[in-house]
């Protein structure tokens, strides 16, 4: 394969919106992924308000968000560990519809541990923590179709 044919398949996924493309010819294997960007969501919260520029709203008295939940002021809403999605596929929170969720928000977690599964192409993969600690949120839902890269917990 020239160059030019490698350079219009590259072209071809970019254009395309495409994740990753493989391509196997004889003994030639040429593998494209790129990451896609994540945009944050913006959560609108009721109460007051400071620390706007860094895009960050830390509240001065607990909040009461839209659902009804109540949220505590935080100094610092970040978080060390952000554990993203290795694949495309179906996130399940639980090994099977009736059983418990693997974790929810508050657990604490060890290295190792599952915090989901991610079904791609009939294969179940299992996500585990990178690091021991909290688990500070959980940003997908059972079932949701995930992408790569995308953000799946937040552990601190």
């Amino acid at each position: 394969m020239e160059i030019n044919e490698i350079m219009k398949l590259v072209q071809a996924v970019s254009e395309y919106g495409l994740t990753s493309f493989e391509l196997e010819e004889g003994n030639m294997r040429i593998s494209l992924k790129r990451e896609k960007e994540i945009v944050p969501a913006a959560v609108p919260v009721v109460g007051t308000a400071e620390g706007l520029a860094s895009g960050v709203v830390l509240a001065e008295k607990p909040l009461t968000l839209s659902n009804g939940e109540t949220v505590q002021p935080k100094e610092d809403i970040g978080s060390d560990q952000v554990v993203t999605s290795p694949l495309v596929g179906v996130f399940y929170a639980a090994s099977s519809p009736d059983a418990q969720p693997f974790v929810k928000v508050g657990d604490t977690v060890k290295k190792g541990q599952v915090l989901g599964i991610i079904e791609a192409m009939k294969l179940m993969n299992e996500i585990e923590s990178e690091v021991d600690g909290v688990v500070e949120a959980i940003l997908v839902k059972n079932e949701e179709t995930v992408e790569y890269g995308q953000p799946l917990f937040r552990i601190r």
